[in-house]
């Protein structure tokens, strides 16, 4: 009844929303004129142009739920990464990781995504940089240097950027080379010593040769303390030493800090409207200490009976191990994450006819990641874990599309996409706290070096039938056919034959294989019931490609633990309207998930190793297709430009659903009865005035609002027994911002606050792995309140 009753007032509110807006949009041109007869003309909304549909269109002519957001207004808002654009888009959810994760982003739209970097796992978001699929989370949280534009898609894209987009797609749109000669210098300084500048060029070489050049360099103090535990606490009763290194404020480094740089050239040869070719170069170089991680829950009858919260920010984690097993002498493991990486590409569009373009795009990726763990983020030598990882990464990606027309009623779109990839992922694991105290014959203690290689081909097209100058059917189709090899290098720390501890041992040489193939599919229709209002409805589908479980503990567990695609079959409707002779934008949206073979973590590998359900000896740390479920939203952006110089946006989500299926493996920490996706509501409102000061120039105050709804954390286990679902709470944040300019509009100078009402939160994903052994758990404390100051020139 429950069910049924949430489901009737998501129909009539999106119902009763619709029929409001398409009753405004017929009203709309006698309300125009009478407007245009009493006043000057209008200020409108500003207009967007996509290729979400692998042609120009205008943002309100696409029948997809996208959020597009321009070069002005990243900068009016101040974002300078890509973690940042989730706060204005509705159920959006991208948050930068840390800790057990290194460099990258756990990215999640409508509920749907990935958080483990892992190469042997997919993103469930499709990220790409200028058409470029970014095959991996590990790195992705970029700089947004020199961007005409972003689009964020939200619902499967399946058909349209394929790969991995069974939650949605992030693009993000580079500025191209034009003629001219411009450019652009800016400089920031701020909180913690903050220091950002950036740097664009833009130069004519030639006749129809131009080149483009782009630099950004970030650097920051961090914010949670770092504090050695015996300095601070001497006489403690554990008998823990200060480090004599350790300055005398007890303080070994400051996390969550910011050291960031990155350089782009592009190079475009343009002689006629039916040639553009863009050749591409990046790189970036990442060099900080890990994420701002602070304890947020803990046993302290499994610490010694001590209490190593720390305060809110700051933490007690040592990054130390004792001698033991192999460790033949005590060692730290980094705190730092350090990532290099660089890319080439190039985007060659040949117009072959006035109605055939082919459009040629290849790229290659390659990076190499370190970071070290604290397992247990305390200084507790008995209950000690950590870890060092080292992930190369090599990627190459072939993609040709074939644009026509038949006549003025038919376009048309075939295509087809290869990549291939390979990682090698280098770990030093000592895992002390999963055997009992003072038993070290049994440390887990190892050491990988595994090669992972993955390929992917597919094939695609894409139709769109115009019967009327006001209706279009789209139709699309996709097929894509996936290989995964995972080989486990097990050995101990000096290459030598590995103890079988856990079963691990045995696992040292062997692969494990995924192969799949899968078709997708989508259809859509839209009308155009006046200028000013648009509505579509679409059923589409996609899917997260499947693959091997990378951390088994035995040889049948890799074997084994190979999992299938999780899928999703997505319904839509929506409404796209420009209102007021388009001094507002009013665009609604309703889906509905679902949502089947959905890759979970499991901890019972009875079914893989052998045994009878809930009988298994070893541990278990798999994922496999272990639930279904189902998710249905609504989605609101407005924004608004009602007089000259004032501009509003806002925008407004819910999303809820529920379980079908969870398998009885997976039933610990995830129950049937458990909410499916958290939070439920989400929302940002932004609003700006420029001011007129004649030869003085401008000034333009902005203010910013998110909110966020509580979010499920997961439980935490303790003798076996779990506890209630656990929630971080719902959190409103502000941002402000003051901006002038002169009257030419070159030069910009702007102070900004950064979360205005200095609120304490917590990131949304928690490391809680060890709580079972240990007690301990950690989070990542988001950023406080900070200040900034920044000078622009332009040339």
């Amino acid at each position: 009844m429950a069910m049924a009753n949430r489901t009737t007032s998501f129909v009539r509110l999106f119902v009763a929303a619709s029929t409001a807006a398409l009753a405004l949009g017929s009203a709309m041109p006698a309300f125009a004129q009478e407007a245009q007869a009493q006043a000057e003309p209008a200020p409108t909304t500003g207009e967007i142009v996509v290729t979400a549909q692998f042609r120009e269109q205008r943002l309100q002519d696409t029948p997809l739920s996208i959020t597009a957001v321009d070069a002005a207004l990243l900068s009016s808002r101040n974002q300078t990464d890509i973690s940042q654009i989730a706060a204005q888009a509705p159920n959006v959810q991208l948050t930068q990781m840390g800790g057990a994760f290194g460099s990258s982003m756990a990215a999640y739209i409508r509920g749907i995504g990935q958080y483990d970097f892992n190469p042997a796992y997919e993103p469930g978001v499709g990220i790409y940089i200028d058409d470029v699929y970014f095959a991996t989370l590990t790195g992705s949280v970029m700089d947004l240097l020199d961007l005409d534009r972003v689009e964020v898609l939200r619902g499967p894209q399946g058909t349209l950027t394929g790969r991995n987009s069974i939650g949605g797609a992030i693009k993000l749109f580079s500025a191209k080379p034009t003629s001219g000669n411009s450019g652009t210098v800016e400089a920031t300084y701020g909180s913690r010593q903050r220091t950002d500048i950036r740097a664009t060029a833009n130069f004519e070489l030639a006749e129809n040769l131009y080149a483009r050049i782009a630099g950004v360099y970030k650097r920051q103090e961090g914010y949670v303390d770092q504090i050695d535990y015996g300095c601070a606490n001497p006489g403690n009763p554990l008998g823990i030493g200060g480090n004599a290194s350790t300055p005398s404020d007890c303080v070994v480094a400051k996390l969550g800090e910011k050291s960031y740089a990155g350089l782009r050239g592009s190079l475009r040869y343009n002689p006629t409207d039916n040639f553009d070719w863009i050749v591409t170069g990046d790189y970036t170089y990442e060099n900080r200490t890990n994420a701002a991680g602070v304890m947020s829950a803990t046993l302290p009858a499994k610490t010694g009976g001590v209490d190593f919260t720390c305060g809110r920010f700051c933490t007690y984690a040592n990054f130390y191990m004792p001698a033991g097993g192999q460790a033949t002498q005590a060692y730290y493991t980094p705190n730092t994450t350090r990532f290099e990486g660089w890319g080439v590409s190039s985007n060659l569009t040949i117009g072959l006819s006035d109605s055939l373009k082919l459009q040629a795009i290849t790229a290659y990726r390659k990076y190499n990641q370190t970071f070290g763990t604290d397992d247990d983020y305390t200084p507790f030598s008995l209950i000690a874990g950590a870890g060092f990882n080292d992930l190369d990464f090599k990627f190459f990606s072939q993609e040709l599309r074939l644009n026509g027309q038949i006549g003025d009623n038919i376009d048309w779109t075939v295509g087809g996409f290869y990549n291939n990839q390979t990682s090698v992922y280098f770990t030093r694991q000592d895992i002390r706290y999963i055997v009992p105290i003072g038993v070290p014959a049994l440390f887990l203690q190892f050491q990988g070096n595994d090669p992972i290689k993955a390929n992917s081909k597919a094939a695609f097209g894409t139709v769109i039938l115009h019967p009327s100058d006001a209706f279009t059917i789209t139709g699309g189709i996709r097929y894509t056919k996936e290989h995964k090899d995972y080989t486990f290098v097990r050995t101990q720390w000096d290459g030598g034959t590995l103890n079988d501890i856990f079963g691990v041992g045995a696992l040292n040489g062997t692969k494990a294989n995924y192969d799949g193939e899968k078709v997708d599919w989508r259809l859509s229709v839209d009308y155009r019931f006046s200028p000013e209002v648009l509505a579509y409805a679409t059923v589409s589908t996609g899917f997260k490609g499947g693959g091997v479980t990378a951390r088994p503990f035995t040889k049948n567990q890799a074997v084994n633990g190979t999992f299938d695609p999780e899928t999703l079959r997505a319904y839509e409707v929506g409404l796209k309207t420009d209102l007021f002779d388009r001094m507002v934008r009013l665009n609604l949206s309703a889906f509905y998930n679902d949502y089947k073979n959905i890759q979970l973590p499991i901890g019972d590998c009875s079914a893989l190793d052998g045994f009878a359900p809930g009988t298994d000896p070893f541990p278990c740390a798999a994922i496999q297709n272990a639930g279904d479920g189902e998710m249905y939203g609504l989605e609101a952006e407005f924004s608004a430009h009602p007089v000259e110089g004032l501009d509003i946006d806002a925008s407004l989500s819910w999303i809820d659903g529920k379980w079908k299926r969870i398998d009885t493996a997976a039933q610990g920490a995830l129950r049937v009865e458990d909410p499916i996706t958290t939070p439920a509501w989400r929302g940002s409102l932004g609003i700006q005035y420029k001011a007129d000061l004649g030869t003085s120039g401008s000034i333009t105050p902005r203010f910013d609002l998110t909110y966020v709804g509580k979010q499920t954390i997961g439980r935490l286990i303790n003798a076996g027994v779990f506890s209630p679902l656990q929630y971080n709470p719902s959190i409103t944040l502000g941002n402000a911002r003051l901006t002038w300019k002169n009257e030419a509009e070159d030069l910009a100078v702007s102070v900004e606050v950064q979360n205005l009402f200095d609120k304490y939160y917590y990131l949304p994903l928690r490391f809680a792995a060890v709580y079972a052994f240990v007690g301990t758990a950690y989070s990542n404390v988001g950023r406080p309140r900070e200040w900034a100051l920044t000078v622009r020139k332009t040339f």
